[in-house]
């Protein structure tokens, strides 16, 4: 891991704990947010539904922090303003649960977003890595875990909780400073804005429920027209899980997807059949379901996208060889090779033979691969 020294010191600890109990006192609070970095962090719980339930918002500027009821936080109209403002930078470590939660709770998509977590990796302390390691690493304070599977919905909170969700905000300021000092020492101090927001957006743009059947990998084999089936499957779950607040796996598992796509029933009897579905679901969804089938098994598949299969053994030395050429970059720059070149990106581009479409030679990436460029071509061109 590269070398730390904070670039200023850390906060201490508030001596109390300071709640927002209205939305006008948040809207106040908000007030000295002019351009200045926003810490930003939530607690949440999410066992049994589709959808994260908000359990508390935390808010730090300048060594201030402040803990926030989600009720408060979603009748603040200054709070949204602030979320959707990209002029307003927004420190958040590992965020993309927090993104989601914002944007199924509040239906605002956070602008200016940092995620600390990208800014510590591009900085060399290594891919996803845990906050309360680089806390320790970084500052040298070990960070008390006992309230991280508590319970956050339940009031009042424990004063250890309290605690732990301040510390959550606390080092995010003296951490963004550590990052950038590393960041403009390696020529890459833009590359933390660019790939938070590129984070950000691929992340919202996976919302999109008629394209979920891609994700299902082991639906490879299937047919177009089975695969069609699945689409129409995967796509009628995802309505379900969102009508009734249920995960995905509490309707119908994945691997049930793909074995009804695969036999394509045409009654109710024949779905119950299938080993694995449950008669509960055969009793509530079946009739909708064999309809859905029927629709989707006579529809025209000839310009479905298909499930990308592994690779083949071809596939496969290539990947190995290009992945070679990535690393070289990756060790040179000292960046890990999961942020550089993602698996899947690099299978991508290992099925198609093209870099079109791909980030890999765009922004901070197209600085580190630039002495390797010319051998990845020639590689998926020869």
């Amino acid at each position: 891991m590269t070398s730390k020294t904070p670039a200023v010191d850390v906060p201490p600890a508030p001596d109390t704990i300071n709640w927002l109990r209205e939305p006008a006192e948040l809207d106040r609070w908000l007030e000295r947010v002019s351009g200045e970095r926003l810490s930003l962090d939530t607690e949440f719980e999410r066992v049994n539904t589709f959808y994260p339930i908000p359990g508390l918002v935390q808010l730090g500027i300048d060594g201030d922090y402040c803990l926030i009821d989600p009720e408060v936080a979603a009748a603040s109209t200054r709070f949204k303003e602030v979320l959707a403002d990209a002029n307003t930078p927004k420190l958040l470590y590992a965020m993309s649960e927090d993104l989601e939660l914002f944007r199924h709770w509040l239906g605002v998509e956070i602008r200016g977003v940092l995620d600390l977590q990208i800014g510590a990796a591009l900085a060399g302390a290594g891919f996803s890595l845990g906050y309360a390691k680089l806390v320790e690493s970084l500052f040298g304070e070990s960070l008390d875990k006992s309230a991280t599977r508590s319970d956050w919905l339940a009031r009042p909170l424990s004063d250890a909780q309290q605690r732990y969700a301040v510390d959550d905000i606390r080092f995010l300021e003296p951490m963004y400073h550590w990052v950038r000092s590393q960041l403009e020492q390696r020529g890459l101090e833009y590359a933390l804005a660019e790939e938070s927001t590129r984070f950000a957006e691929e992340l919202a743009g996976q919302e999109e429920i008629a394209d979920h059947y891609l994700k299902l990998r082991g639906g490879w084999t299937l047919s177009p027209r089975q695969q069609g089936v699945l689409r129409a499957l995967a796509h009628w779950r995802e309505q379900e899980c969102r009508r009734l607040d249920r995960p995905r796996n509490r309707v119908l598992a994945d691997a049930l997807l793909i074995a009804i796509a695969d036999r394509m029933p045409a009654s109710r009897r024949a779905l119950a059949d299938i080993q694995g579905v449950p008669s509960g679901a055969v009793r509530r969804y079946g009739d909708a379901l064999i309809e859905l089938i029927g629709e989707a098994r006579d529809a025209d598949h000839a310009n479905i996208e298909p499930i990308s299969p592994p690779l083949t053994r071809d596939q496969q030395t290539l990947f190995k060889t290009l992945k070679r050429q990535f690393r070289t970059a990756a060790e040179t720059a000292d960046v890990p090779i999961e942020l550089l070149a993602p698996r899947k990106r690099l299978e991508k581009v290992v099925q198609d033979q093209t870099l079109s479409g791909q980030v890999f030679f765009q922004g901070w990436r197209e600085q580190i691969l630039a002495p390797v460029r010319a051998n990845i071509e020639e590689l998926l061109t020869s």
